[in-house]
């Protein structure tokens, strides 16, 4: 079974060697997603972590979309952020975009940097 590399529009291009996101059979793994605005390759919000993070959850949607999934076949995410003392808004805004009642499994790790000194990224995994 070939791989499949996932692209939309409506999120940012990658700004590495890297895909937005691949498919591998019913999985696939999505690319860490920053603050980017997919029309005017612009950050977001420049440190502002909801404004951040409210835009990550958008770029994750859009990639998902663009192979036919939602944030309710995501399975695990991972957060990356630069400050963990704003690990309560970011887990705040996130709870919007994902229920309780679907909620995945997740890590969250406090980094030292983050691409173009983002607060935020994510990354997931979603299955059918």
């Amino acid at each position: 079974m070939a791989n499949t590399i996932v692209y939309s529009a409506q999120a940012p291009a990658p700004i590495g060697p890297y895909s937005q996101a691949i498919q591998a059979g019913n999985t696939i793994y999505v690319s860490g997603q920053i603050a980017l605005d997919a029309d005017t390759g612009q950050l977001v919000g420049e440190g502002d972590v909801a404004q951040e993070t409210h835009q990550v959850m958008r770029n994750l949607q859009a990639v998902l979309e663009a192979a036919g999934y939602t944030l309710r076949d995501v399975v695990k995410c991972t957060i990356f952020v630069k400050d963990l003392g704003n690990f309560g808004l970011i887990n705040e805004i996130y709870g919007n975009y994902f229920f309780a009642d679907y909620a995945p499994a997740r890590e969250t790790v406090e980094v030292s940097r983050l691409p173009k000194d983002v607060q935020v990224e994510i990354s997931c995994i979603a299955a059918k």
